[in-house]
Formats: C-alpha cells, structure tokens, sequence
C-alpha cells in the first residue's frame, strides 16, 4: 500500500501524480507535473535518488530508500521510495509511502533525549554545589534516614567529631553517637521534628563529651523517602564565658517572675515560650498547654491583632503601646497594653510583652493625644454659643474620625481589616470615610 505514486520519464521529469494519503492532500503535490523531480528533493536525498535511479532495472527486488522532499509550500515530506520501470513506454513508476509520523516521532524521541541530558547536568551541577556547601560547613553535619535512622553522609567536621578518618560515620545508628543518658531527648527531638515538619532543637551530649551542645533538627525528603538534616553547634558556640552565664541567669530569673506577661512567637505568630505570667493572664495552668498554638487564640480581635502586630514589628522591628483585650480561656477580656521587638536568631521570632491595665491605669483613663486635647478645648468654647445637643453631635463625630484614622495607621490603611477593628461592615467604613473626606472622591470600593 502506497500514499503517493508517481509517473516519471527518462530524464526524471513528472508526467503524472496521484495521492492516495490523507494527509498529503493539503500538499498539492499536483503542481509537480511537468517539473523536473529533484527540484523537490532536499539537497541531503539528492545521491541517494541518484544511487536508487541508477538501479531502475538492474535488480529485480524493489529497492526502497528514504528520501526527503519539499512541498510547494515549503513543507518537508519524508517518504519511503522505490522504483519501477516500464519497458513499453519507458516510462518510471515511484511508489512513495509517508514517513511523516515516523519522523515526528523520531524528532519528539530526540527532544525527549536531549531534555534528558540537559536535566541530567544540572542534577550533576545540583549535586556539586550541595557536595561543596555540605563540606565547606563548619558545624558537624549528617543526613539520617528516617525509617531506620542510621546515618547516610556526614561532613568532614562531623566525621572528625565523633569518628576518626578510618571508621565512616554512614551506615551507623545516630544514637549510638550520643550519650546514653540523652537518647531519650535525641529521640523525642526526632519525632518533633518529623511531626511538625519544622525545625526543631534540643540540648543533647555526644560521646565522651562534657557538657552538652544544641541539635537542630529538620525533615526533608529525597527519591528514598523521608531523611533527617541534623547540624550539631560546635561546644565553642555553646560555651559563655563565666561574667556572661550569671547576666543570663539574671535575666532568665527576671522574665519568669516579672510582673508582666512575656511570649515568644515565630513569624507565623505561633507561641514558642512564655512566662508564668502570661500562663497566669489567660487562665492556663503551664507553658506546655500555649506551645505550638497561635497567639491569635488569646488576642479579642484574633487575626486582626495578630496581623497589625506582625506587619508593624516586619516593618520597624519594635512596637510600643498597641492597646488591645486579651481573652482568657474562660471568656473573661482583659484590657492590655502589648509592646514587641524582633529578636535575632536563624529564623525571625519576636519578643512580646503584655502588660495590664486595671484599675486607675485602664485604658479609659489614658491620658489622651494632642491631638483629642485641642479638639476638647476646642468644644469647650461653643458653650454658650451653641446648644449643648449640637456639642455632643460635634464631639460623636470628632470620636468617630479619630478612631478611624487611628485604625487606618494601626492596620496600615488596610480598610477590611480596620472595619473588623472597629466593629463595622466594610461597606459602613466606606460610608464614613467618605462622609469626612478621608478618601480620594475618584476611589471606589
């Protein structure tokens, strides 16, 4: 079965075409006639015609070759030819059968491959950059599996701590690398840190050392599953001099028994660690109940606290007097006064400070800004001039204005969340900031 057969004479010239493909029908192979042959042979077929021309009655076995043509359109079409002469007329027939899904399949194979090779060197230039930061480390380093955690590389630093040159560290239990009496800590680090999928850290002790170091912890996973990344801190780091450890003892003591709450939170606003205090303020009875839960849970607005707290301490890194509630675990709102920083380490953590207001010291008994003791003395000169049922309608709508710009600058101008602030719907705060001009006439909602 053929797609296309063609009727030549002596010297190669079309007499005759007819396509029997489908495909080949939108070519137009039709315009060949009357045209020399190898005019639509492609410069790379031209010998090969000529070596299957020159063969047209010395063989009796049809012989096929692949040679490739161009369309009047430009197109290139492979077929597979043979030839055959009549003796009558002296006439050559061409049997020609498309090649073209050969070749495009031929082509996407190519591609696949050449994809395949470009993946395969920059997996090897991957695996180099990492083989060098893994080595150029200071810190002693392993990856452990998992499943069996058993050690599968270690850097240079490591192999030098726990192992001499001519026993490797891979193959070996982890926790025959540490001290027996703090396996249990290397182990319930472990699990935290594959349940959590973050990184965790714990004070451990290696063999035949005298005081304890820091482990870090983290999961990551390879083509062989699930494997711990563990970075041991050199003693050196660890280690403070001896006026450095009684300061840090001072101010452990003080952040436990100061009067007011202190928590430590990550990026996220998760809680970390937190004093009594704090434990004391939302009705909690240990430390070990707030960890791991969002500092929202206790804020009275929730994510609208937690949100203007975190942006401001990204932006400025300190945060002084945000007035707010905490809620207890009862219900019970407590009026705070809540002052952060940002503290440095590895992964950014901040520091939070609540204190509360009772009593005299509430926050309606604030002294008040500037800005609302020029407005009062402001009112009180109307009296006299005007009804006292005018006043209080000025001084409602001086409130009004006040608390909203004081809720634009402290969720910095974002509406949705400042309308959460103040209790109202979005489209309410839209109505008032446009009834005292706070907004640009062309803005719409």
């Amino acid at each position: 079965m053929v797609d296309v057969l063609m009727v030549l004479d002596a010297q190669a010239q079309v007499v005759e075409v007819s396509v029997f493909g489908k495909d080949l029908q939108s070519l137009k192979l039709g315009e060949w006639t009357g045209k020399p042959l190898q005019e639509f042979i492609s410069f790379d077929s031209q010998e090969k015609f000529k070596s299957i021309w020159d063969l047209i009655g010395k063989s009796d076995a049809p012989v096929w070759r692949h040679l490739n043509f161009l369309s009047a359109q430009g197109q290139d079409l492979p077929l597979q030819v043979s030839l055959l002469t009549q003796a009558k007329d002296n006439t050559v027939w061409l049997f020609g059968r498309d090649l073209s899904n050969v070749s495009q399949m031929q082509s996407r194979l190519v591609e696949a491959h050449q994809s395949m090779e470009r993946d395969f060197l920059r997996l090897r230039h991957m695996e180099a950059r990492y083989r060098l930061l893994f080595e150029s480390v200071a810190d002693p380093m392993m990856v452990v599996d998992v499943a069996q955690r058993r050690v599968m590389e270690a850097n240079n630093a490591a192999q030098l701590l726990f192992k001499d040159l001519n026993r490797k560290l891979p193959g070996t239990d982890v926790a025959q690398l540490f001290d027996p009496a703090k396996r249990e800590a290397l182990d319930v680090l472990l699990r935290q840190a594959q349940t959590t999928g973050r990184m965790e850290s714990a004070r451990v002790r290696y063999l035949k050392a005298d005081r304890d170091c820091n482990l870090h912890a983290s999961v990551f996973v390879q083509e062989g599953g699930p494997q711990y990344l563990l970075r041991l801190q050199a003693l050196s780091v660890q280690q403070t001099s001896q006026t450095e450890q009684p300061v840090m003892h001072w101010f452990h003591h003080a952040l436990d028994q100061a009067p007011m709450g202190f928590v430590v939170a990550d990026r996220l606003g998760t809680v970390l660690a937190s004093n009594p205090e704090f434990c004391s303020m939302v009705g909690v009875a240990s430390h070990t109940m707030l960890v791991n839960r969002s500092l929202e849970d206790w804020l009275a607005r929730g994510g609208v606290d937690l949100g203007v707290l975190l942006t401001n301490l990204r932006q400025m890194r300190t945060l002084r007097s945000f007035a707010t509630d905490l809620r207890s675990s009862v219900g019970v709102l407590i009026p705070v006064d809540i002052s952060a920083v940002t503290l440095n380490g590895d992964d950014p953590t901040y520091g939070f400070f609540f204190h509360e207001l009772s009593g005299n010291r509430s926050r309606d008994s604030l002294p008040a800004s500037g800005g609302m003791a020029d407005s009062v003395a402001q009112l009180s000169q109307l009296v006299g001039r005007m009804p006292m049922k005018e006043i209080v309608g000025e001084t409602s709508t001086m409130i009004e204005r006040m608390c909203i710009q004081a809720a634009l600058e402290l969720t910095q101008n974002n509406r949705a969340s400042a309308a959460e602030m103040l209790g109202l719907s979005r489209q309410s705060l839209y109505v008032k900031l446009h009834r005292y001009g706070m907004v640009a006439e062309d803005e719409s909602e």
